[in-house]
This record gives C-alpha cells, structure tokens and sequence, in this order.
C-alpha cells in the first residue's frame, strides 16, 4: 500500500483527487491526510507516515519550492509528486533543482495517469507529464546554447562584456585591462560578431539573459 498526502489550498481540489484514488486505485493507494499550506503539511508529518506527497506550488503560507526543499532536508525518503497549473519555465527548472522526483500539470492529471505517476516515483523512475518533459526539453536546449555561447568567447572578452556592463568606456576598460582602446574596440567587434549583434547595449543584455556575466544583488 502507498501512502499519500494531498497538498493543495483548494479543498475542492484535494476532494477530486481523493475521489479519483480512492475510487479507483483503493487496492494500491491510501490517501493519509490532506493539507492546504506548507504549515499544515509539516504539521501533519509529525502525526502520521506517506510514502508520496502530491504538491501544489502556489500554497498561502510559502511556495512549493520552499516546501519541497523542507521535505527534501526533513523527509528524505519521501517522494515528491508536484501537480501545479504553474507551469513556467522559471518554476519547472527551479522544481528540478530541489529534485523532485515528478512533476504533472493540473490539466493532464486524471486518475490514469496520477496513478502511473505515482507508481513511477515509488519505483524510483521520475515521472514527468508530457508538456512538463517539454518544457525540460527547452530547459536543455537554452542551457547548451548558453554552455556554447559562454564557450566561443575568451577570458579577454568576457572581462571586457563585464566591465561594458558596469558602463566603463573603452578608454577606463582599456586602462583596468592594461590593453589599449584599438583592442578593446577590436575584442568588441568579435563579440559583435559572435553574437550578432550591433550595440554595446545590446551584448550587455544578451549577456545578462544568457549568464555570461550576472547582475549581483
């Protein structure tokens, strides 16, 4: 028997997905308890024993993200199945760097495939829908692009894209890079190139946005 608990702020939602499990897969699954907030769920972790817990990210008292990191640290040998209409980029690849052991969308998870979901977790195989295996597929391919992009350029030129961010002239970036202007226009115009662009500002944000170089806080 595996043991689950539902963690979603919308108690009509917690209802569907027990109805869907409870009816159909009673022989294999057991819902344990629900919780609608990050405080509720830890609450009840303390009182009872789940094998899988089914994760919203938008809850009222902290992010999906911030809970998963918990039971991460907390409750290791617990999977972490997230079903969210929160499908981002942004929340997908930060889901996976928790290490999430699944991730379905709201809209594609009917009893069938909650199921083999579930199964898949508990047998160690990650589980991930197929708009969310998508949406890793992009994940990947930017993340290459940038490896490759970063990779074209040399340790000269990244310095110079840096210190074009911080707004220095050619003539102050010459000076901190002991080089004179001519080559610092010239490290430039291959960047320019590389990337096929046409403007000192255009390659700062194209750098920001591909992590060449980042904004500190």
């Amino acid at each position: 028997m595996i043991n689950i608990i539902i963690v979603d702020d919308h108690e009509l939602y917690r209802f569907g997905i027990r109805a869907s499990i409870e009816s159909r897969h009673s022989a294999d699954f057991c819902v344990v308890g629900e919780a609608g907030s990050g405080y509720e769920l830890f609450a009840l972790l303390k009182t009872v024993s789940a094998d899988v817990v089914l994760l919203d990210i938008i809850l009222p008292d902290m992010s999906g993200i911030e809970v998963a990191n918990r039971l991460k640290t907390e409750y290791p040998d617990l999977k972490i199945l997230t079903i969210s209409a929160d499908n981002s980029l942004e929340t997908v690849e930060a889901m996976l760097e928790v290490g999430i052991h699944g991730f379905i969308s709201k809209h594609n998870s009917c009893g069938e495939v909650l199921a083999e979901a579930i199964r898949s977790v508990m047998q160690e195989l990650d589980y991930f829908g197929k708009d969310i295996s998508e949406i890793i597929y992009k994940i990947y391919v930017a993340k290459k692009n940038t490896t490759e992009i970063t990779s074209e350029f040399s340790e000269q030129e990244k310095r110079v894209i840096d210190l074009c961010h911080e707004g220095l002239p050619a003539k102050l970036i010459a000076d901190r890079l002991n080089i004179s202007t001519r080559t610092v226009d010239w490290h430039k115009s291959n960047i320019f190139r590389k990337l096929g662009i046409n403007s000192t500002l255009e390659m700062v944000q194209y750098a920001v946005k591909k992590g060449i170089i980042r904004i500190e806080n």
